[in-house]
């Protein structure tokens, strides 16, 4: 009997112990957590509010400032203002809620064979059988697009709503 109270001590030693307390012990980490604006001493507050520029800067959150400071005073720039542009929509029959039965549209690459079919070719099979065209192939009677020089096509072409047929 003796010797096995003298084996209690050691089986514990190679048992597994079960703890029901935390691991941190009720710390946390709270740096994760962007509480900004919230630190700091009223001095500091005070000096964010008073002063141009102050010894923390005061966290804008990712937002840019509209203008800059002249001389002590901030002025707006304009520019820098964003100005967001939203359509009209009155009468528009379009729904925004994409169906996912809706079947994929598969479409080839748009290239310059295309672009000259969509805009030309049709003017020139219609002037080749009215015999419109000069012995060099040029129009008799061309058209606007036609008469258009290469630096006013860029121009046109680099307008706002130029890639809307």
């Amino acid at each position: 009997m003796q010797n096995w109270l003298k084996l209690v001590p050691v089986a514990l030693k190679c048992q597994r112990g079960i703890s029901t307390s935390l691991p941190l012990s009720g710390k946390r980490n709270f740096r994760k957590f962007n509480v900004y604006g919230k630190r700091g001493t009223r001095v500091v507050k005070e000096a964010q509010r008073t002063q141009l520029n102050p010894p923390v800067p005061i966290h804008k959150r990712g937002v840019r400032d509209t203008g800059m400071i002249v001389n002590g005073q901030f002025v707006e720039i304009p520019e820098k203002i964003p100005e967001i542009i939203v359509p009209d929509l009155t009468g528009c029959k379009l729904k925004p809620y994409v169906s996912y039965k809706a079947p994929d549209v598969v479409q080839s690459e748009f290239t310059s064979l295309d672009l000259f079919n969509a805009v030309y070719s049709r003017k020139i099979i219609d002037d080749f059988k009215a015999d419109k065209l000069q012995s060099d192939g040029q129009a008799l009677e061309p058209s606007e697009n036609e008469r258009l020089q290469p630096d006013e096509a860029l121009i046109n072409a680099r307008k706002t709503g130029s890639d809307i047929f």
